[in-house]
C-alpha cells in the first residue's frame, strides 16, 4: 500500500466511526491510478475517483468534495506532509466550528516556498479578511453543508475559509504537525504563488460580497417581525 495511505488507514482504523475514504487520481500517467486501484482491492472504505486529464489541484479537490457522502469532510494532500494523526483534532473542533483548518506551526518547506507563501497569505488576509494564517495547508475539515459555499476554480485550497466566511460559517485554525515531502514533486512557482491566485482573489471578493449581503438579507427575512423592527 503506498505509504500514506497506510498510515491514514491505521488512523481511521483505530477510530470507533465509519468513515469513506475519497482518493482522486487527478489524471496522473505515472502508474497512481493502478496503486490507488490495488489500495481500493484491499480496503473496503476507499473510493477511487479518476480525472482523465490532469485538470489540477482545484477541480481535484472540488470533485473529490462534492462526491463525499459523509457529514464530516476531512482534506489531506497526497504527499505525506499532512500527518494524519491531526485528524482527530479536526474532528474534535467540527464539534464546536464549522470550517477547520490546519497552521503548518514548523514547516518543511524551502525558505523561497515559505518567503512566497507568507507573502500570499499576507496579500489575501487583507481583502478576505477570513481570519485565518495559513490556508496552503492540506489539512482541512468542515460540516457537509459547508460544501455548498465553494465554487470550482483553480486555487479553491487557499480561499476556502473565505468562502465559508462569506457564507456565514464559523470558522477555527489549529496548529498541526507538517512532514517533508515524501512523494511527488512541487509545481509551484511565483506563477502559481502569486499570479493565479492574484486572479483568483478577486473573483473571491466579488462573489463573497455578493453572497455576504444575500445571506444577510436571508437573515432579516427569516427573523421575528418583533426582531426586525428593533
Amino acid at each position: 500500500m503506498i505509504p500514506v495511505l497506510a498510515e491514514l488507514k491505521a488512523v481511521l482504523d483505530r477510530d470507533p466511526r465509519t468513515y469513506e475514504v475519497i482518493l482522486v487520481n487527478d489524471g496522473s500517467s505515472d502508474g497512481t491510478l493502478n496503486q490507488l486501484k490495488a489500495v481500493g482491492s484491499t480496503w473496503p472504505a476507499a473510493r477511487i475517483i479518476n480525472l482523465v486529464q490532469n485538470a489540477g489541484q482545484g477541480a481535484a479537490l472540488f470533485t473529490g468534495i462534492k462526491k463525499a457522502l459523509g457529514r464530516n469532510v476531512i482534506l489531506l494532500d497526497g504527499d505525506g506532509q499532512n500527518d494524519p494523526g491531526d485528524i482527530a483534532e479536526a474532528l474534535r473542533l467540527l464539534g464546536r466550528y464549522e470550517f477547520v483548518v490546519g497552521h503548518r506551526v514548523h514547516r518543511h518547506d524551502d525558505l523561497q516556498r515559505r518567503l512566497m507563501s507568507q507573502f500570499a497569505n499576507h496579500i489575501r488576509r487583507i481583502f478576505t479578511n477570513d481570519g485565518v494564517s495559513d490556508t496552503g495547508c492540506g489539512l482541512k475539515g468542515f460540516r457537509r453543508e459547508v460544501s455548498d459555499a465553494f465554487i470550482p476554480m483553480q486555487t479553491l485550497y487557499s480561499f476556502m475559509p473565505a468562502l465559508a466566511k462569506a457564507a456565514r460559517f464559523s470558522i477555527a485554525e489549529f496548529p498541526v504537525n507538517h512532514r517533508p515531502r515524501r512523494s511527488g514533486v512541487a509545481k509551484y512557482n511565483l506563477r502559481v504563488f502569486l499570479w493565479r491566485p492574484a486572479v483568483d482573489l478577486l473573483g473571491v471578493c466579488w462573489f463573497s460580497r455578493r453572497r455576504s449581503r444575500r445571506v444577510a438579507a436571508e437573515e432579516v427575512a427569516m427573523a421575528p417581525a418583533e426582531e426586525v423592527s428593533k
